[in-house]
């Protein structure tokens, strides 16, 4: 697998087919900063949903229609929020991130959405602290047969 990058917005998917956009969340429901304000500017029901579930534990994933042909995939994986400080700078878990995606890769392969395209933003390497460099091989192992276009804004 190959991973497309392209400059453009990951709100906006390009392509023909279903789509599911891949972001990550954090493990204890909070929700305003990075990519999904983009996603709440948007879709203010993908934030109702999240903000509604019962449980954040990592790894999980929450799958949100967010238009007819066009899912989001809220992976939980962060440990908490970045404090931008010394207690908390990288509250990344790649291991959830690997965990959440492999659930995605079952949906968009076996599951409801067979079929489709992943979208994303250079998950999990803004505010979750994440690098790219170890961020990449995850996705490449865990997303190994879909076409997986990653956005830079």
């Amino acid at each position: 697998m190959t991973i497309r990058y392209i400059k453009g917005d990951a709100t906006a998917p390009i392509g023909d087919g279903r789509k599911i956009i891949v972001h990550c969340c954090n493990d204890i429901g909070a929700w305003g900063a990075g990519f999904v304000l983009a996603l709440s500017r948007r879709w203010p029901h993908v934030r109702d949903r999240y903000l509604a579930l019962d449980s954040y534990d990592l790894g999980d994933v929450q799958f949100v229609n967010a238009e007819q042909d066009i899912t989001v995939a809220n992976i939980i994986g962060q440990r908490g929020i970045s404090d931008g400080g010394y207690r908390n700078p990288k509250p990344i878990r790649y291991n959830a991130i690997e965990q959440g995606l492999r659930v995605v890769h079952y949906y968009a392969t076996l599951g409801p959405q067979a079929g489709s395209s992943i979208h994303m933003p250079r998950i999990g390497c803004g505010l979750a602290g994440g690098v790219w460099e170890e961020m990449e091989p995850i996705i490449e192992s865990a997303l190994k047969d879909l076409s997986v276009t990653v956005y830079d804004f």
